[in-house]
């Protein structure tokens, strides 16, 4: 394993090189439809300037919630925040190299003898993480370069029950991006539990950033 201090800043490549939002992203809003199976739900949703989240016009509370759901996760990803900040506290050690070049970062030893990440190409291309009762992994298999950081595309996850490590549940993701006006934003998220046939499928439409010159703290909606 290599001195703490070369991991350390392997990460911090990989992990400063994320595309993420900076203080001027205005917010947006669009049209959303998700497919579940034969089911289609339709609404708008909004994220504003301020990073919290609306969703309209889905009756379906489960739904709802799902779609919540993503925007969450998409603002935890998109939302710039120092690596002082998220792993200020968390020692690096670096650990084996896999035949694609990728490289095992290891938090404080690690889990069960696990690499916490790998990064490869100034990517973080496997994450393992540990919440309460379920454990995740997440493989990132193809990225978008956007010149600005890279967005994962193609990539899935693993999730186990955290005592015994048993699988409960495998997906497969498909993300699709586009810039609007000076943010990529993204327009279809497609996912794919392992063993099912049932896909759910979000997709945005009549995305528009918010003008936000006269309040830049106003809802979309």
């Amino acid at each position: 394993m290599s001195e703490p201090q070369a991991a350390s800043e392997l990460f911090r490549a990989a992990y400063e090189n994320r595309y993420t939002w900076d203080e001027n992203f205005p917010g947006y809003s669009a049209d959303i439809q998700v497919q579940q199976g034969d089911e289609v739900y339709t609404g708008k949703i909004g994220i504003n300037h301020d990073l919290t989240v609306e969703v309209s016009g889905i009756p379906d509370e489960e739904v709802k919630k799902g779609i919540l759901n993503q925007l969450n996760d998409v603002i935890t990803h998109r939302k710039r925040t120092l690596p002082e900040q998220a792993h200020g506290k968390n020692r690096f050690t670096t650990g084996a190299t896999d035949g694609t070049g990728a490289v095992e970062i290891l938090v404080d030893g690690g889990v069960w003898n696990m690499p916490n990440y790998k990064v490869r190409d100034r990517t973080i291309c496997y994450v393992y993480q540990v919440m309460g009762e379920m454990t995740f992994v997440i493989d990132t298999h193809e990225c978008l370069d956007t010149g600005a950081g890279y967005l994962p595309t193609r990539y899935d996850a693993v999730f186990r029950n955290s005592q015994t490590g048993d699988a409960i549940q495998s997906v497969e993701f498909d993300d699709t991006y586009s810039q609007i006006g000076d943010y990529y934003l993204i327009v279809s998220e497609s996912s794919h539990p392992c063993r099912s046939a049932r896909r759910r499928t979000t997709g945005w439409a009549s995305l528009d950033t918010i003008d936000t010159s006269a309040d830049p703290h106003r809802s979309p909606r």
